[in-house]
């Protein structure tokens, strides 16, 4: 593969779908989008994993959003990590890039950089939210954290709330090509089954952690004939063909799915990017008043607000925030 083609390939998300199995999916690949979403903040690199591993898996449910859609993930825990959360931007026609941001908060002095990174979450929960837009009831769903890694909660929801069997293959990790600089790259493949049948719930409660539900509980015989094939032949799968640079994601599809029938649509292209603004830190400091907005004040005399995702600063007089504020 040349360089044009491997560059063609990073940054994008493929979909497909397995016409002889009734399974859609979708390949990633995330090179300069994981860079930078990394590079806004001086993580630990047990935290820059579970960000890596999140907006990986952002990237690959996303792209089913409709354009000018937002996706957010979110993870709380009660352990040294607090918070990951995730956004995917739609984009606002087609052919244009989504955009994806990220973001961690941890708590440094009950880290320990020696442990499974996932058990540094501890108990709490995996959401998954969609803005349709102004108008529009924002959906949400949640699902308890469990399975022992990000991946697996995800496909945790995906059982539990949509009733959709899942499968995710992923990996991330620092890269380096002859000649250029260390950078994280990461990849992976999604699976999910065609919804068009009946669960197959007993109401009894799942076979995964604490009876939760998993694929092969919402499956009939057939359909599960074809999701067990499916999973069977992913797990050939090596982490240098889903992280590439040099395997295309149309050739790794082939060579994992031949007999299934894999067939592409066009592929989404995704770069990092964030929605904060003035106008929009405005907006949310409108609910207070100037005596609130005066506790707010730096001993310079501006009201400062710094965005988690990106970095940006933002300096204010207070006189023009709040809902007693001067036009500005």
């Amino acid at each position: 593969m040349s360089l044009g083609q491997q560059i063609a390939w990073d940054d994008t998300v493929l979909p497909f779908q397995l016409d002889a199995s009734d399974i859609r999916g979708r390949v990633a690949r995330l090179d300069g989008v994981l860079e930078q979403v990394l590079s806004q903040h001086d993580y630990p690199p047990l935290i820059e994993g579970l960000v890596a591993e999140m907006a990986l898996l952002t990237a690959l449910i996303g792209q089913t959003v409709k354009l000018r859609w937002k996706l957010s993930l979110q993870v709380r825990g009660s352990g040294a990590v607090r918070l990951i959360a995730t956004d995917y931007y739609g984009p606002t026609k087609d052919g244009q890039p989504a955009r994806i941001r990220a973001y961690a908060s941890y708590d440094a002095e009950k880290l320990d950089e020696t442990a499974d990174p996932f058990s540094q979450i501890g108990q709490g929960y995996f959401a998954i939210l969609i803005d349709q837009g102004k108008g529009m009831t924002p959906y949400q769903g949640i699902t308890p954290i469990a399975g022992g890694s990000l991946a697996a909660c995800a496909q945790t929801y995906f059982a539990q709330s949509e009733q959709l069997p899942t499968r995710f293959a992923l990996t991330y990790g620092q890269s380096q090509l002859p000649g250029q600089d260390t950078h994280w790259r990461a990849g992976g493949v999604m699976l999910q089954h065609m919804p068009e049948a009946s669960p197959h719930v007993t109401g009894e409660g799942g076979s995964g952690e604490d009876g939760l539900l998993e694929a092969e509980d919402i499956l009939n015989d057939d359909e599960g004939e074809n999701w067990t094939r499916a999973n069977t032949l992913l797990d050939t799968v090596e982490d240098i063909e889903l992280i590439g640079p040099s395997i295309a994601p149309t050739d790794l599809l082939v060579r994992l799915f031949h007999d299934e029938q894999p067939r592409v649509f066009d592929p989404q292209p995704v770069k990092f990017g964030c929605s904060c603004s003035a106008d929009k830190v405005k907006q949310s400091l409108s609910i207070y008043s100037a005596k609130d907005i005066a506790t707010m004040t730096t001993p310079e005399g501006t009201v400062t607000a710094d965005c988690q995702f990106c970095g940006a600063h933002y300096s204010f007089d207070p006189s023009v925030l709040g809902f007693e504020a001067k036009d500005a």
